[in-house]
């Protein structure tokens, strides 16, 4: 792998040394959160009963311990150190350019392959895209994980960030676009992510993705998204970190603790008639991305008690969009991990100072400490979609036919897993943002709670394996 390289030339050094500078005097902010911040202390307000949290696995409590604030920093440096990875850039250069940061993940992939005891591949997806009247390649990095489990190595994790960067001008290839936090600390956490993970087995495959072309309009993404969805890929989950490294937002306000995870209730996908049936028994809050929010919710509260997911339920930031989207139109479920305030004079900004104003994704900004956290929760919540068994298929309320009115019958498909041990049927008021309730079946296919109704409560399923892992809950309707 490539060691850790400054690429500016002599008079970008002197201008993004001023622009630092003035950084550092305007702002005078170390990672971390400073005098003027207000910090704002998250109360949860989705938390599950204990009886809902998940077992806690040593073996990812260790691979948790094993990510490195200082590998963290040294890779983020290292892509900022480019000048710019628009997509516009250069593609040949070895010193600046997106080609030269698509280089330096390949490499650290194919390094980090190498203790994955061949379990892992490495690949540079490249089409040709037209942009701005040119024609341009881009190129998605991936790494894959294969799973161990015959019966699970098919179902498949997808984990996103994106390689490119821009300035104040989307197509602009020249000028300087650092993008520490927009989106190389989204990328560098993905590949921290999979250092710890790649000398470990898991039943199921994840695939490690740093996708280019996301300031033209989700190019990469999008690509990848149809290239799976026309080969039938069981894509069971998508995980998009973008803007993930800094605690301090542009209105002064800080939440070092929190992460808000965005889902949409509704899939984009629906059909009228799944329309009209939801319309009928609810489920508006309910659908395929948002189960995935709320077991990510219940991750966190297993693993990081403090490091709080914020469940919002909404697609994407208001009016804006990002690479889980394009797997969101194919019917696949996905989230955004994305920090709780913003600063907007860091995103797609050329560096510069005005009036004593610091515009810029400067490297200076990124708290890393923070984003160790956030690869922390990465790696607890990619272990345990990974070693969990599938969602239930068919997940359905029974009614008539002699079921008790009195009670909840559901039904689904029994999985093949070797390692199933059973089902629980949970539930919660139609009004409670998580899963309250729980009552354990065998490996069956449908089970009845007693004294529940169907009226008050929304219900569904999850899987179980023998070392206790859950999957995430189908929701059951009728």
């Amino acid at each position: 792998m490539r060691t850790v390289r400054t690429f500016l030339s002599d008079h970008r050094q002197l201008a993004v040394g001023v622009v630092i500078g003035a950084l550092l005097a305007a702002w005078a902010m170390p990672t971390g959160v400073d005098a003027d911040t207000t910090e704002i202390v998250p109360r949860r307000i989705a938390s599950a009963p204990p009886s809902e949290r998940m077992r806690r696995d040593p073996e990812v409590v260790q691979m948790m311990r094993d990510v490195s604030t200082q590998r963290l920093r040294r890779d983020l440096t290292a892509l900022v150190d480019f000048g710019t990875r628009n997509t516009l850039s250069p593609q040949d250069d070895p010193e600046r350019g997106i080609g030269a940061a698509v280089d330096y993940m390949v490499d650290a992939f194919e390094e980090i392959a190498e203790t994955a005891g061949g379990r892992m591949e490495v690949e540079r997806q490249t089409f040709t895209q037209t942009i701005a009247g040119q024609q341009v390649p881009v190129t998605n990095v991936i790494a894959t994980l294969h799973g161990t489990q015959p019966e699970s190595a098919d179902r498949i994790y997808v984990i996103s960030g994106h390689l490119d960067t821009r300035c104040s001008q989307t197509n602009n290839g020249e000028c300087d676009a650092p993008g520490a936090n927009d989106d190389g600390s989204g990328v560098v956490s993905l590949l921290e992510a999979a250092r710890v993970m790649a000398p470990h087995s898991f039943d199921a495959t994840i695939k490690f993705m740093a996708v280019s072309g996301e300031e033209q309009g989700l190019l990469g993404s999008t690509y990848f998204a149809e290239q799976a969805f026309q080969q039938g890929w069981d894509i069971e989950g998508m995980l998009n970190f973008d803007v993930v490294g800094n605690t301090v937002g542009g209105n002064g306000l800080s939440t070092p603790r929190r992460i808000r995870v965005f889902s949409e209730g509704v899939p984009w996908t629906e059909t009228t008639q799944q329309a009209n049936r939801r319309r009928q028994v609810g489920g508006e809050n309910d659908g395929p991305s948002r189960q995935l929010a709320r077991y990510i919710e219940t991750v966190a509260e297993t693993y990081t008690p403090d490091f709080e997911v914020w469940m919002i339920n909404r697609q994407d930031r208001f009016g804006r969009g990002g690479d889980h989207r394009p797997f969101l139109e194919r019917g696949y479920s996905a989230v955004r991990f994305t920090e709780p305030f913003e600063n907007y004079d860091q995103q797609h900004q050329t560096p510069r100072v005005e009036d004593g104003r610091v515009f810029g994704d400067f490297l200076e900004y990124i708290d890393f400490d923070y984003l160790t956290n956030v690869t922390q929760l990465q790696v607890a919540t990619l272990a345990s979609l990974a070693n969990a068994p599938a969602i239930p298929e068919n997940a359905r309320l029974l009614t008539g036919g002699g079921t008790d009115p009195y009670s909840v019958t559901a039904a689904w498909n029994i999985g093949d897993e070797p390692d199933l041990a059973g089902y629980e049927i949970v539930w919660r008021d139609t009004t409670s943002p998580v899963w309250t309730d729980y009552r354990s079946f065998g490996v069956v296919d449908r089970g009845t709670v007693v004294n529940l109704s169907r009226d008050n409560t929304m219900v569904g399923v999850r899987a179980v394996d023998r070392d206790g892992n859950k999957s995430p809950v189908a929701f059951a309707s009728r």
